[in-house]
């Protein structure tokens, strides 16, 4: 099991995804926007987000203390811009 952090619009929220394979950053932005829209995030529902939604955004990978994985979909922040 994978959980699949989003922040978006001011909220982040942690959602379980059952994952068989490794997948790109491409999948987890359309699966983002998949969940969004049916409800699956839990304060982020938001019927009419668009295909892009998540295209600029980044996908940041870890693994946690006991080996799960962990990915979080977030906006990219001016810090550290030159």
């Amino acid at each position: 099991m994978t959980t699949l952090n989003i922040t978006f619009d001011g909220l982040s929220a942690d959602v379980p995804v059952e994952l068989e394979r490794a997948i790109s950053d491409t999948d987890v932005r359309r699966i983002a926007v998949e969940l969004v829209r049916s409800g699956g995030v839990p304060g982020l529902h938001r019927i009419h987000l668009g295909e892009d939604a998540f295209q600029h955004y980044v996908v940041d990978r870890f693994r946690g203390a006991r080996g799960e994985e962990r990915i979080y979909l977030r906006p990219k922040v001016p810090f550290g811009a030159c």
